[in-house]
Formats: structure tokens, sequence, C-alpha cells
């Protein structure tokens, strides 16, 4: 028997539970300090959910079975769907603006690289009922307010920031349908994974000629939005929009992560606005989360449309780019004290003290086999990371009292069960 894995998921032994858990815990309470409630929704949901946004690579990335009454249902394979459904199902009975967030495991079959993965976590903030881009520079703050604690700055990370409404500008002064603009945009995101020569073929098998595809390509390597501007010509383009949201930011401090691309698209079909991406200034892990605005995607459900922008934020790249960095830390058992009889006849007491330790909040770690040594129980309370080793040995439990070792100073004393608790 294979005792793997299926390719592309993880275990999560006790040490990388810990270190999972410590992610989270900064994920959590970002997201709490902006205000954000946290909400989930089940793993696996119907398929038509995803499928109905055809012609993304995510729709080809899918979970999918049969369940017993042939139901067609799929592994989600991000949160974002599941959150509008929710907030369908709820009509108008959720006040807005509506600020939540969540960390779910989500599913794509891909090809695999360092960060990637089949199986992943997702830490997703989203605000819905706002239609102003104030929402994505609170987004964007919550997320540089995440590096910051985790010890990264603006040398480490930058976030790059453009408009999908600039592209959307350029291909229809060209004459390009709103049809395509889904899948150009999907093939304008790969410019930096794919050659030129590449990306144009697939251009034009979409029906897109030569002169639209130097225009998109030329707007897509501008390097400032005067630039751009002058591409795009008249009408919305988003620009004041991405202009607005930089000098928010410069407000709240912290203009110096953004970088201007208008390059950057995201490939889900749903952004109807603003997007970003944040990602490694140097080495080459893929992007570490990415997320936008996101008008639109009610009314693909049967619902009235709301605006909302939000992000998704995986935790296996951000992982990369810690250990890269130096800046994982070194998390071991935490356990305050390891209780421990010296025969069976002490089984009882012992039991007592540790729950007498439990009741004042202490974490304590009861030694099970009584045929242990004293060697091992102090090896043992060493490997745990306690921080004091309690002893019940007959001599003075027969005077009424118990030893604890303070494991760091190396100090002893004998105190009864009533001071140890207190």
């Amino acid at each position: 028997m294979n005792l793997s894995p299926p390719r592309g998921t993880r275990d999560f032994f006790p040490e990388d539970m810990r270190l999972r858990t410590w992610l989270f815990c900064h994920f959590r309470d970002v997201a709490q300090l902006f205000g954000f409630e946290e909400y989930d929704a089940p793993v696996v949901e119907s398929a038509e959910l995803y499928v109905r946004k055809a012609g993304e690579e995510i729709v080809d990335q899918l979970y999918t079975f049969q369940d017993k009454s042939n139901r067609e249902l799929a592994l989600r394979p991000e949160m974002t769907p599941s959150l509008a459904r929710m907030i369908l199902q709820k009509g108008g009975a959720l006040g807005l603006p509506i600020k939540w967030f969540s960390l779910p495991q989500c599913w794509r079959y891909e090809r695999m690289t360092r960060g990637r993965r089949r199986e992943h976590f997702q830490w997703n903030m989203d605000i819905v009922g706002v239609d102003d881009v104030t929402a994505e520079a609170e987004l964007l703050a919550a997320l540089v307010t995440l590096f910051q604690r985790l010890g990264l700055g603006a040398g480490d990370v930058a976030i790059r920031l453009s408009n999908r409404r600039l592209l959307q500008s350029v291909l229809t002064n060209a004459g390009v349908t709103e049809e395509l603009f889904a899948p150009v945009c999907i093939l304008v995101d790969k410019l930096e994974k794919l050659p030129r020569e590449t990306i144009e073929a697939d251009l034009q098998g979409l029906g897109v000629d030569t002169g639209v595809i130097d225009g998109v390509l030329e707007v897509a390597s501008c390097t400032s939005l005067e630039d751009a501007r002058k591409l795009a010509g008249a009408g919305d383009n988003g620009l004041d929009e991405v202009e607005r949201l930089i000098d928010l930011t410069a407000a709240y401090g912290f203009a110096d992560w953004l970088r201007y691309d208008p390059s950057l698209v995201r490939g889900l079909a749903y952004y109807t606005g603003t997007v970003f991406e944040a990602f490694a200034t140097e080495g080459e892990l893929r992007a570490i989360c990415g997320g936008g605005r996101y008008d639109r995607l009610l009314s693909t459900f049967g619902g009235k449309d709301v605006p909302a922008c939000g992000f998704g934020f995986g935790d296996a790249v951000i992982v990369e780019l810690l250990k890269d960095k130096g800046l994982l830390p070194e998390l071991g058992p935490s356990v305050d004290d390891v209780v421990f009889a010296f025969s069976e006849q002490l089984r009882g007491p012992a039991m007592e003290v540790a729950r007498r330790l439990r009741a004042s909040g202490r974490c304590v770690d009861l030694v099970l086999d009584a045929g242990k040594r004293m060697k091992w129980a102090f090896r043992h309370a060493d490997n745990a990371g306690a921080a004091r080793l309690v002893l019940l040995a007959p001599d003075e439990w027969e005077r009424g009292v118990i030893k604890v070792r303070d494991l760091t100073s190396g100090e002893e004393q004998e105190v009864t069960p009533e001071e140890l608790s207190s």
C-alpha cells in the first residue's frame, strides 16, 4: 500500500499543524483588526456553481463527481462563488456593507510547481456593498498589515495594480466584441508565463486581428498611468480609479508597496474593475495572493448585482517566501507542566494534581505509563517544551507535598497541591 497522500495533497503532522495554526492565527487576527467576520461553506458544491463560468482554466481544473443521486458535484476550487451563493440565499436580509473573511480548503487539478499544490488553504477577505475604491484600499491595507506582521517589507513584497476596464476600453475601440473580452484577458494574464509568439497565435485563434494584438500588447507593456491614458483614449478606462486608489494608499501610508502594471488582468472572468496581485520582489515564486472587484457576479447566478471586491491568499507560497527569508518561527510543542508519578499507587493523586492544574488554566501532559523512569520523564518533558516537571514521589507525598522542577533554571521546590494550582 502506498502510504503517501494523493499527489498534490499534504499530510499535516503536529509540527506542520503548529506552523499552519500560527499562520492562520495571523490571518484571523488581521481580518478581525479590520472589522471582518468569519464565515464558512461546504467544501463540496454543485458543479454548476463553477461551470457557468465556462472558458476559464478553473473549469478544466475542477475535481468533479456524481453522488449516489446522480447530482454533479465539485470540490470547491475557490470561495467567491460560495460567498455569492450565500448572499443570494439571504436575499435582502443581510445589511450592507458586508465584510466577511474565511479560511477554506480549495482544490484544483493543475500542474504543480513550488508553492502550487492541488489542494491548499486560502485566506479570503471580501467587502460587499461598497461601490468605491475605498473598499480596495481597505483590502490592500489588510494585506500590507499581514505582511508586516510576518516580518516582510516593501522591499520583499510588491503589489501589482491595474484595472480590467483599461484593456476593455482598448478592445472596444478596436471593435472587439464583449464576448471575446474574458478569453482575451485570460491570454494577457499569461504574458509572463508564455512566449509572446504563443500569446499572439492564441489571440489570432480567437479571431482577434494583428492590429488589435499590437494594441493589446502595447497597453500591457506600459510603465506609467500617463502612457496608458494616451493609448486607451477617451471614455471609462478605469485609470481614474487606479489613480484615486494610489492616493488613498498614500494616505494609509503604504503607497510604496504598489506597482502599476497594466498587463495584470487576473484570469477569472468575473472581475470587472480594479485587480491586484502581491508577489515576491526576488526569486521565482508565483503570486502570493490576488483579487479585485467583481460587481456583476451575482447576476450570473440569477440575482441582482451588488458591488463587491475581495482577495484570495494561499497558504503555500507565503510559507515558501518566509522560508527563503529566514522568517519562519521555531514552534515547538507548548506544554506548561508534565506531571509524573513514580508508582502506580500514585496514579490517582497524579490525576488529581493534573486536574487542579488544568482547572487553573495550565496546559498539562500527564504521563500515563507509571513504569517509566525518572530519566525518561526529564527527556519527555524537554521534548514537550514543558516549563516545569511536577513529580509525585512516595516520600514527598506522605508529607503532603509535591516536588516541582523548573526546567529553565533547574531549581526545585516542594509545594502542597493547593499551592501548586494557585
